[in-house]
Formats: C-alpha cells, structure tokens, sequence
C-alpha cells in the first residue's frame, strides 16, 4: 500500500470531516433554539404572574373603595332616617307654640245628641286672642261627628287655609267658636247641622251635613 493510499484512508476523506463539522453545526443550532424556547416559555409565565398580581392589587383597592361608599349609599343612617318624599311639609308654627301643633291630630267621633256648638281647648296657645275680621291661619281635620269619619283635612296638601273670621266667610260654628281663641291654641269644635251645612243633604251641594266635629289649630291671626 502506498503512502498516498495510508494518508487518505477512509476515516481521513474530506467528505468525513465535512459531514462531521455539518452535524456539529446542526447540533448546536438544536441546543440553541432549546435555550430559546426555555427562556421564551420562562418570560411568558413571568408576565402572567407579574399581570395576576396586579389585578389582585386592583380588584382589592377598588373594592375597599367602592365598598363602604355603596354601603353608605344602600343603608339610610339609623339617627338620620330617610324623609319621605309624600309627606306634606311641617307647617310654620307660631314662637313659643306647643310642637304638637306640628303633627297631625287624631280626631273621635263624638258621644250622645250634639244640640249646641261646644269649644273644647285641647292645647292652650300664648298668643293674643283672635279678634273679629282678622284673617286667621289654621290647620284642620273636619269630621262627621257620629262615626269620626274625616271628609276634609288641611293636612292633606300641607297648606293651612286662611280666611277672615267672625264676618260670614266661614260656616257660623267657626265664627262662633274660633273668636276669642288665643294663637297657638288647638281647640275641638262639635257644631251641630244648624250652625255648619245644614241638616238635609238635599239642600246641602254636596257638602257633609249633620253634626260635625273639627279640631283647629290657630296657627296666626292679623
């Protein structure tokens, strides 16, 4: 065998050594794209961590912002209730007047035969007495004497009614019973048919006849 032949030997040829650099090179490039892939999918959960963790801040700083103010909004305070929206304003009353001219009265029927007017002071006012033809302001509940049952009520709308007094304006048991009666006072008036509208409905345009029962109150006179 020649030197030339032994030099060049199978495990020698330069197609080896070039396949053999070639699957290095190939190597190298898997091993490399691995890594990358590695340190892609590592980077990737590290956002989704970092992204979870600050939703989790969010959510629980918006919610212990949002959650007593929306509780304050639901629940009404227990020492300042909620007015109601319905309900006719309080009327002015007069300085130094009882507050329970402030508040609706509950009017009872009346007992027995009613024959003549009767004035009952219910609460005594400090103001000065109720002159003839002064305009007087007041509050009231107007009821059929028998049954107690309410057919007119200043209450309703919140608006006391004024009128001059003493001079026809009103039916005669006004006229009678409130001349005299001291501003701030609350007094009952049992009137009977004659001296209100009248004893026969027939005659009386609708408006309620018999005995009647109201309860005034004198909230100004001038």
């Amino acid at each position: 065998m020649s030197e030339r032949t032994q030099q060049t030997g199978p495990d020698q040829s330069p197609a080896t050594k070039s396949g053999r650099r070639l699957a290095a090179q190939l190597a190298a490039k898997k091993a490399a794209d691995a890594r990358r892939k590695r340190n892609a999918w590592a980077s990737g959960l590290a956002a989704v961590a970092v992204v979870g963790v600050l939703i989790a801040v969010f959510v629980t700083i918006g919610g212990g912002d949002d959650k007593p103010k929306n509780q304050a909004d639901a629940t009404p305070s227990a020492s300042a209730p909620a007015p109601d929206a319905a309900a006719p304003p309080a009327p002015q009353l007069p300085e130094g007047a009882d507050p329970a001219l402030g508040t609706k009265p509950t009017v009872t029927p009346g007992t027995g035969e009613l024959k003549k007017l009767t004035v009952t002071p219910l609460i005594k006012g400090k103001g000065a007495a109720v002159q003839k033809g002064q305009t007087i302001t007041t509050n009231y509940v107007g009821v059929f004497f028998k049954d107690g049952k309410e057919f007119d009520s200043s209450w309703t709308s919140g608006q006391p009614a004024s009128f001059p007094i003493g001079v026809g304006q009103v039916i005669p048991g006004w006229d009678q019973g409130l001349v005299g009666v001291t501003v701030g006072s609350r007094v009952q008036l049992d009137i009977p048919g004659e001296l209100a509208y009248g004893n026969d409905a027939a005659n009386a345009g609708g408006r309620p006849t018999g005995p009647l029962r109201f309860v005034v109150d004198v909230l100004a006179a001038q």
